[in-house]
Order: C-alpha cells, then sequence, then structure tokens
C-alpha cells in the first residue's frame, strides 16, 4: 500500500494475499497469541500436526501434501532442529500492539492505487481480512479482481487448486492493459 502511494509507476500489478488496508484485531490477536507460545515440534510430521490441529479449522480445504508444503515453507531444520521461520522482531512488534485501540488503516494509501490493476484474494474462513473490507476495497476501487479462496483462512495458499492459474492470467491482463 505504501509503495503504491509513493511510487504508483513502480507497480505494473498488484495481488494482495488476504491482507488490505484494514487489518482486524482479531486477526492480528490469533497471530501474536500463535507466535506468542509458537511450538517446538522435533520433527517435521509433529511439526504438520501441530499445525494441523491450531490452524485445521481455518484449513479445513487442505490435503495431507498441503500441509506438509506449508510446514516446508514455515520452519526449516537446524542443528537445534525444527524451527520457525519467521523474523523475531514481528513477535516484539505484535507484542506492541494495543488492541483495545484501534488499529489504523491504510484507505487513503490504497486509494492511491486506483490506476494500478489489483487482484485482491481473500481467505474464506480469514480473521485478517473482513468481508466488509474487501467489498469497501472493490468500491474504491472498481477494477479489482477478487478471489475468495473457500476452505482456507489467513493466508490462502496460493499454490493450491487452481489459483496459480487465475493468478497468471491475472498477470496476463495486466500486462496487456499496460502495454
Amino acid at each position: 500500500h505504501v509503495l503504491g502511494a509513493l511510487k504508483p509507476a513502480a507497480l505494473k500489478a498488484i495481488v494482495l494475499n488476504d491482507i488490505g488496508p484494514v487489518i482486524e484485531a482479531e486477526g492480528l490477536a490469533h497471530i501474536r497469541s500463535y507466535l506468542d507460545r509458537a511450538p517446538r515440534p522435533k520433527t517435521f510430521a509433529e511439526a504438520v500436526d501441530t499445525q494441523r490441529r491450531v490452524h485445521g479449522a481455518g484449513f479445513p480445504a487442505l490435503t495431507d501434501a498441503d500441509w506438509a508444503r506449508m510446514v516446508g515453507a514455515i520452519c526449516r531444520d537446524t542443528d537445534a532442529g525444527l524451527v520457525p521461520d519467521f523474523d523475531p522482531a514481528l513477535v516484539e512488534t505484535l507484542a506492541n500492539v494495543d488492541f483495545s485501540k484501534p488499529l489504523p488503516d491504510l484507505w487513503p494509501q490504497f486509494n492511491a492505487l486506483a490506476a494500478v490493476p489489483l487482484l485482491a484474494i481473500r481467505g474464506g474462513n480469514s480473521t485478517l481480512l473482513s468481508t466488509a473490507t474487501l467489498e469497501e476495497m472493490a468500491e474504491r476501487h472498481p477494477g479489482m479482481e477478487t478471489i475468495t479462496v473457500e476452505g482456507q483462512g489467513h493466508a490462502p495458499l496460493l499454490e493450491t487448486g487452481n489459483l496459480p492459474k487465475k493468478i497468471a492470467d491475472f498477470l496476463d491482463r495486466a500486462e496487456v492493459k499496460s502495454t
């Protein structure tokens, strides 16, 4: 959002994966809660089971192979064993968020993207990007395309189902518009 507001000509097209100008506090609180007590599985299989147990309700559409790919993307094997692979500063940043106060929004920055082809993908079970925010995004950016991925939460796995083809088709259409 900010890059688009600062240098809109630098962007030919935008794909937002379950994020928008408004972030729901409930979803952010869930992420903070999970990161605060991120489990330390000993094996890959244990990590897959843990992810399925913790996030399964939000991602009922995932197959065993999808869960394994997710764990492969969010964990790495080290000499100390399997560890979560995310920026530790994220935990500190989220620890300082006061959820009793409204979170800031990025509507002015989003509005600056009006001329850029935009695809917004929302997980049908997302608690981070609400349906209401997605609808307002579409009102403010009439050319925006949307995809709702049923059976997935935040953030949908972009390599599942027919998402790769839909994203590629959007980017092809965006390229045609920009030439």
